[in-house]
C-alpha cells in the first residue's frame, strides 16, 4: 500500500460513504470506489462491508486501518517538519477557530496579515467541532479549551469573565431579575454546552431553575443574537456582549472559570515564517486596547 491509497482508504473509514469520502479526498466518487476496490483486490482481501448506510470495516479492514494511520501519521511528521523551517511570508495557513472568534478577532486579523504579508492565504474554517492539528486539519486553532497533547504548543490569548446580560427590549417588557430568586417569571436562553452536564442549570452562580429555558445555542454569536432580540436574557463573555450593546445585569457576579481562549499549532509549525504571522496578527486582536 502506498500513502496515496492509505489516503484514500482512511477517507472512507472516517467519512462512511463514498461521496463524503470524494469531498475530503478531493476527488469523485467513482475515483474513491475504483481506487477502494483496486486496493481490495492487491491485497486480496475485503476491508469494506458495504450496506444501504455506508461502509464499515471488515476485521481485515481494522488491522490495515492501523498500518495506514502510522503512514498518515509518518506523512504529517515530514510536511511539519519541513514547513517549519519554511522562512517565506507566502502560501496557505489553516486556522480552525469558532464563528464567534471569528467573526469578532480572526477576520480582523487577517484583514491586518494581508496588508503586512499580501502573499500569505488563510484558509478558515467555522466549527464548534476540534480540528485535529496532528492530521493537518489546521495549522493554527483557536478555541476556549487547552490541548492536552504534548506535540501542541498553547498560547493563551485571553481569559474573559462571563456575565448576565438582556436586551434594552427585554428590560423594558420584562424588567430585571431580583437576585435569590432562581430567575423566576424569566426567559432564559442558554449556552447548550453548559446544560450537558449532570448539575443543575446555573447563571452566573444563581439556580437556573424558576425560569423557563426559551432556546439554546453552541455559539456564543447565536445566544448574543438571541439576547440582543430579546428571546430572553442569557450569559455571554464580556467582551462580545459589550460589542453588541447589552445591557448587562448583576455587574458582581460572573460564571465561575470564565472564558478562556486559546492558540494552538503544532510545535513543528510554530517557527514557519506564515504561521508565526498569522499568529502575531491574531495576537494583536487580542491586546487589551491602549489608555
Amino acid at each position: 500500500m502506498n500513502w496515496d491509497d492509505a489516503r484514500i482508504f482512511l477517507a472512507l473509514q472516517r467519512e462512511g460513504t463514498l461521496r463524503r469520502a470524494a469531498r475530503v479526498a478531493g476527488v469523485d466518487q467513482a475515483t474513491i470506489g475504483r481506487r477502494i476496490a483496486t486496493l481490495e483486490h492487491t491485497l486480496g482481501a475485503t476491508l469494506f462491508l458495504r450496506s444501504s448506510t455506508g461502509y464499515t470495516l471488515t476485521p481485515t479492514g481494522e488491522s490495515v486501518l492501523r498500518a495506514a494511520e502510522r503512514m498518515e501519521q509518518f506523512a504529517h511528521d515530514l510536511v511539519r517538519q519541513a514547513q517549519g523551517t519554511d522562512g517565506r511570508l507566502e502560501g496557505e495557513v489553516k486556522v480552525a477557530t469558532t464563528d464567534s472568534l471569528a467573526m469578532e478577532f480572526v477576520i480582523p486579523a487577517i484583514a491586518a496579515l494581508h496588508v503586512q504579508h499580501p502573499a500569505v492565504r488563510v484558509r478558515l474554517s467555522v466549527s464548534t467541532q476540534m480540528a485535529n492539528l496532528a492530521r493537518r486539519e489546521a495549522d493554527i486553532a483557536i478555541r476556549n479549551v487547552k490541548p492536552e497533547n504534548p506535540d501542541l504548543v498553547a498560547r493563551q490569548l485571553a481569559r474573559w469573565p462571563v456575565g448576565l446580560y438582556a436586551s434594552e427590549q427585554y428590560l423594558e417588557l420584562r424588567g430585571a431579575p431580583s437576585e435569590g430568586e432562581g430567575l423566576q417569571g424569566h426567559d432564559l436562553v442558554y449556552y447548550q454546552p453548559y446544560l450537558e452536564g449532570s448539575r443543575a442549570p446555573t447563571i452566573v452562580g444563581e439556580p437556573a431553575q424558576a425560569g423557563c429555558i426559551v432556546a439554546t445555542a453552541n455559539s456564543s454569536l447565536m445566544l448574543r443574537a438571541m439576547i440582543a432580540d430579546g428571546i430572553g436574557i442569557g450569559e455571554l463573555p464580556v467582551p462580545m456582549a459589550e460589542r453588541g450593546g447589552l445591557v448587562r445585569l448583576w455587574p458582581a457576579r460572573e460564571r465561575t472559570g470564565g472564558f478562556p481562549v486559546w492558540l494552538v499549532t503544532h510545535q513543528d509549525l510554530r517557527h514557519t515564517a506564515r504561521v508565526r504571522a498569522f499568529i502575531d496578527a491574531v495576537a494583536k486582536q487580542f491586546d487589551p486596547p491602549s489608555q
